[in-house]
Protein backbone atom coordinates (compact mmCIF):
# COMPACT_ATOMS: atom_id res chain seq x y z
CA UNK A 1 0.00 0.00 0.00
CA UNK A 2 1.88 3.32 -1.01
CA UNK A 3 -0.69 5.26 0.84
CA UNK A 4 -1.58 3.30 3.84
CA UNK A 5 -0.34 6.00 6.34
CA UNK A 6 -3.56 8.46 4.60
CA UNK A 7 -6.83 8.83 5.88
CA UNK A 8 -9.61 8.40 3.60
CA UNK A 9 -10.41 11.88 3.42
CA UNK A 10 -6.41 12.75 2.78
CA UNK A 11 -6.90 9.51 -0.10
CA UNK A 12 -10.36 11.71 -1.56
CA UNK A 13 -7.99 14.99 -1.61
CA UNK A 14 -5.44 13.14 -3.35
CA UNK A 15 -7.93 11.24 -5.75
CA UNK A 16 -9.27 14.99 -6.71
CA UNK A 17 -5.92 16.20 -7.37
CA UNK A 18 -5.23 13.62 -9.85
CA UNK A 19 -8.50 13.68 -11.59
CA UNK A 20 -8.03 17.54 -12.04
CA UNK A 21 -4.49 16.35 -13.80
CA UNK A 22 -5.95 13.50 -16.07
CA UNK A 23 -8.11 16.32 -17.42
CA UNK A 24 -5.66 18.83 -17.78
CA UNK A 25 -3.72 16.13 -19.75
CA UNK A 26 -6.70 15.40 -22.08
CA UNK A 27 -7.27 19.22 -22.86
CA UNK A 28 -3.11 19.25 -23.54
CA UNK A 29 -3.21 16.21 -25.58
CA UNK A 30 -6.60 17.77 -28.13
CA UNK A 31 -4.54 20.43 -28.11
CA UNK A 32 -1.63 18.79 -29.26
CA UNK A 33 -3.41 16.64 -31.54
CA UNK A 34 -4.29 19.93 -33.43
CA UNK A 35 -1.30 21.31 -32.85
CA UNK A 36 0.15 18.16 -35.32
CA UNK A 37 -2.42 18.69 -37.73
CA UNK A 38 -2.04 22.48 -38.14
CA UNK A 39 1.36 21.62 -38.94
CA UNK A 40 0.78 18.82 -41.38
CA UNK A 41 -1.80 20.83 -43.28
CA UNK A 42 0.66 23.66 -43.91
CA UNK A 43 3.30 21.00 -45.21
CA UNK A 44 5.82 21.73 -41.93
CA UNK A 45 7.94 18.93 -40.35
CA UNK A 46 5.94 17.36 -37.18
CA UNK A 47 8.08 15.11 -35.94
CA UNK A 48 9.00 17.11 -32.37
CA UNK A 49 5.06 18.07 -31.71
CA UNK A 50 4.39 14.49 -32.16
CA UNK A 51 7.16 13.53 -29.65
CA UNK A 52 6.02 15.65 -27.36
CA UNK A 53 2.17 13.92 -28.00
CA UNK A 54 4.38 10.94 -26.94
CA UNK A 55 5.40 12.34 -24.02
CA UNK A 56 1.87 13.85 -22.86
CA UNK A 57 0.29 10.52 -23.01
CA UNK A 58 3.19 8.92 -21.21
CA UNK A 59 2.40 11.40 -18.15
CA UNK A 60 -1.38 10.35 -19.04
CA UNK A 61 -1.23 6.76 -18.58
CA UNK A 62 1.16 7.31 -15.54
CA UNK A 63 -1.81 9.62 -13.73
CA UNK A 64 -4.43 6.90 -14.49
CA UNK A 65 -2.19 4.18 -12.88
CA UNK A 66 -1.89 6.53 -10.29
CA UNK A 67 -5.69 7.24 -9.73
CA UNK A 68 -6.64 3.50 -10.37
CA UNK A 69 -4.10 2.81 -7.09
CA UNK A 70 -6.13 5.70 -5.55
CA UNK A 71 -9.57 4.51 -5.89
CA UNK A 72 -8.57 1.39 -4.69
CA UNK A 73 -6.75 2.76 -1.76
CA UNK A 74 -9.96 4.52 -0.94
CA UNK A 75 -12.05 1.16 -1.38
CA UNK A 76 -9.55 -0.25 1.01
CA UNK A 77 -10.56 1.88 3.53
CA UNK A 78 -13.95 2.00 3.42
CA UNK A 79 -14.05 -1.28 3.35
CA UNK A 80 -11.68 -1.75 6.62
CA UNK A 81 -14.17 1.35 8.57
CA UNK A 82 -17.12 -0.70 7.26
CA UNK A 83 -15.56 -3.94 9.31
CA UNK A 84 -14.48 -1.92 12.03
CA UNK A 85 -18.12 -0.47 12.72
CA UNK A 86 -19.28 -3.89 12.77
Amino acid sequence: MLYEDMDRAGLEQRLAKIEERIANGLRQIAQQRGVIAELERNGRPADHAKYLLAGLQLLQAAHRDVRNHLVKEVGEKSDLAASEAT
